[in-house]
């Protein structure tokens, strides 16, 4: 079967976009490579990582898409900028990848999920963490019913704080919730709440919390959040999401349930263990599995196969959108003081 063209849309500070490059380069399944970026800062990155992939290297979005017609897109930018362009991708019928969050509210994110629907397109944002190896074998065991019934969740995703110090990140746009939608919460703990979502098969529902910025940094946009949720399958939860330490990480996700637990650490300790009463006898068992790299070319991989017709989306535009209406609610909820439904 022969490749496919992708087009990169993209702008001045478009995050992930060497990483992106990078899965397009060695995805085996992309023939050729269009990147339309209008402040041209991504040229020679482009060049380089793309070689002989790189079709044609454009300034206008509209016309890389009506000149190219490519089979997919990729969409990475400023959150507020996102949602026009998506939409012209998907008015050309291309399939596409979004950097999340691609909004800065879930009204602007909802109508391109109902014109991908329309047109039968998929949408997707990139939240890669699902594909993780440990992620789909935490999955695998819940939904075989492994740990019961659930009972609930605690959800704990800490970045560093330093990065927050920096003159250049106060003036960058994942700084001003104008133009990002948010901060921790939007930027990686959206990851988090999707990934308890995906391994459950339940949806958060309610939500209360609070927000703020407790590091003192000159900041329009949250550096903490600490919030509690419902699912729609009757158990609760708990997230904390903040820029708290000097360097690194320190997060898990741990489930619970009638007959057991599932707990994954990406970032440091066992990256998955698990423990379940169906077990003669029942003990602590640890993920034995290749590592997973953390790396954005297997989201690549999988949404360029998707638009080929060869698998599902690894996140379609619905589950795209009830994840930004959860962190949205989120919001609300720090805002009014009371508890928020996810709708």
């Amino acid at each position: 079967m022969p490749g496919i063209t992708v087009a990169v849309l993209t702008n001045t500070a478009g995050a992930h976009l060497d990483a992106y490059l990078a899965g397009l380069a060695t995805t085996e399944e992309v023939d050729a490579v269009v990147v339309a970026d209008p402040s041209g800062g991504s040229e020679a990155s482009a060049k380089k990582t793309l070689g002989a992939k790189l079709k044609s290297f454009e300034r206008d979005h509209a016309n890389a898409l009506a000149e190219h017609k490519p089979t997919m897109a990729l969409v990475t930018m400023e959150a507020v900028q996102s949602p026009p362009v998506i939409q012209a991708a998907l008015e050309a019928n291309c399939h596409v990848l979004a950097e999340k969050p691609s909004c800065v509210r879930a009204e602007d994110f909802e109508p391109l999920a109902r014109l991908a629907d329309m047109k039968h397109r998929h949408l997707s944002l990139a939240l890669a963490n699902r594909l993780l190896g440990t992620v789909q074998a935490a999955r695998k065991l819940i939904h075989s019913g492994q740990i019961g019934k659930l009972f609930g969740c605690e959800l704990h995703i800490v970045a560093d704080q330093t990065r927050l110090k920096s003159p250049t990140y106060h003036q960058s746009w994942f700084a001003d919730k104008a133009r990002s939608g948010g901060g921790h919460l939007i930027w990686l703990g959206i990851h988090w709440l999707d990934l308890a979502m995906y391994m459950t098969g339940s949806k958060v529902v309610e939500v209360a919390g609070f927000t703020g910025i407790v590091g003192g940094q000159p900041l329009k946009a949250e550096d903490s959040a600490a919030m509690a949720l419902r699912f729609d399958n009757g158990s609760f939860g708990t997230m904390t999401s903040g820029y708290y330490l000097d360097k690194g990480y320190h997060s898990h996700i741990k489930i619970w349930g009638s007959q057991g637990w599932v707990q994954l650490d990406p970032h440091g300790g066992e990256p998955l263990q698990w423990y379940s009463t169906k077990d003669s006898p029942p003990q602590i068992k640890k993920y034995e599995g290749p590592a997973d790299q953390g790396s954005y070319t297997p989201l690549v991989k999988e949404c360029v196969r998707a638009a080929m017709g060869l698998t599902p989306p690894p996140l379609t535009a619905a589950e795209s959108l009830h994840v930004l209406k959860t962190v949205f609610a989120c919001y609300r909820a720090a805002e009014t003081g009371h508890s928020q439904r996810v709708v």
